[in-house]
């Protein structure tokens, strides 16, 4: 019962919103990359909204259900087939006993995401279920899915209220800034908490170079490559706290975007912050993409941050309540 992985996929994962409380013990938080879009998911499917899924990296699995259920694909547009027959993202998808869902490869984006109504039948670890590879922590036995595994469904539902308004194919990033350019993805970011590491001249690098993803890039970070910022004095500091998002600057001036599988502490000055609506948009460019960063008060990301959640309540009551 529940779902076979025929083919694994390049990376397939069990992530959930992750694991929270721990990261003062060693314990990285974990968790989906594309907060948005794995939102969207489960509320698709009508899932609580820190209900597990399965992310997808770039190229899909194949699975096969054991059970009838039902489901809803986000994310990288990576064009879902069941039983060779292509189905649509952002709805909810009712499949039967011995259909195989597959998928193609993406034409853009990275991390795509499929949840399942009832929720996967994971075990928690330390209150949740996502995996950080690196520790062999969480999800299905600490690592990427493989080829065979079978994960249980808590609650298969074959069908949910409102099936056919559980569509969200018109939904848009209205928080999004238009870009500096049309190659470049403009991000906001708050200052600090060790910006005065940096000179004058370095920071106004910082907020006007257009960045490109480099290659050596992944769950942990995302590199990127351009014009050196200036330091004052180096940028070593005492180890202290990281998060989701933040900006350190390496040695040679580069900065590195600090995501969802980062270690706990780091040693790098962190210049800045992405502010939390605008980390969706950045984990879904691929090597060589380009980002534009830009200032922004603390109050207008809590403003931001509030109306992305306000307005997934008023579609969860409106149109599937």
């Amino acid at each position: 019962m529940g779902i076979k992985i025929l083919t694994p996929g390049m990376f397939t994962t069990v992530q959930d919103a992750g694991r929270r409380g721990y990261q003062s013990s060693g314990f990285s938080q974990a968790g989906v990359m594309d907060t948005s879009s794995y939102r969207a998911a489960n509320l698709l499917v009508d899932n609580e909204a820190d209900e597990a899924v399965l992310e997808i990296m770039m190229l899909g699995p194949s699975i096969e259900f054991g059970e009838d259920e039902v489901i809803a694909v986000t994310g990288a547009p990576v064009e879902p087939q069941i039983n060779d027959r292509p189905v649509s993202m952002n709805r909810a998808l009712q499949v039967k006993r011995g259909d195989v869902l597959k998928f193609g490869y993406p034409k853009s984006g990275r991390y795509a995401y499929i949840a399942f109504a009832g929720g996967l039948d994971v075990q928690p670890v330390m209150g949740s279920r996502s995996t950080h590879t690196k520790s062999l922590l969480g999800g299905f036995r600490g690592g990427r899915l493989e080829a065979g595994a079978l994960i249980r469904l808590r609650n298969p539902r074959k069908r949910l209220r409102r099936m056919n308004k559980r569509d969200l194919s018109d939904w848009k990033d209205i928080y999004k800034e238009e870009p500096v350019k049309p190659s470049s993805e403009l991000l906001r970011v708050i200052m600090g908490p060790q910006e005065d590491y940096y000179t004058k001249e370095g920071i106004k690098t910082f907020l006007n170079t257009e960045y490109k993803i480099h290659v050596d890039s992944d769950r942990m970070g995302y590199r990127l490559e351009g014009e050196p910022v200036e330091a004052v004095q180096g940028v070593d500091i005492i180890s202290d706290g990281i998060a989701f998002g933040a900006v350190q600057i390496t040695p040679d001036g580069m900065p590195i975007i600090m995501l969802a599988d980062r270690q706990t502490t780091g040693g790098y000055a962190k210049i800045a912050n992405v502010i939390s609506v605008d980390i969706p948009r950045l984990v879904q460019l691929r090597t060589n993409e380009k980002v534009r960063f830009t200032a922004c008060s603390v109050e207008v990301a809590q403003r931001l941050y509030r109306a992305r959640q306000e307005e997934f309540e008023r579609i969860k009551n409106e149109r599937f309540g």
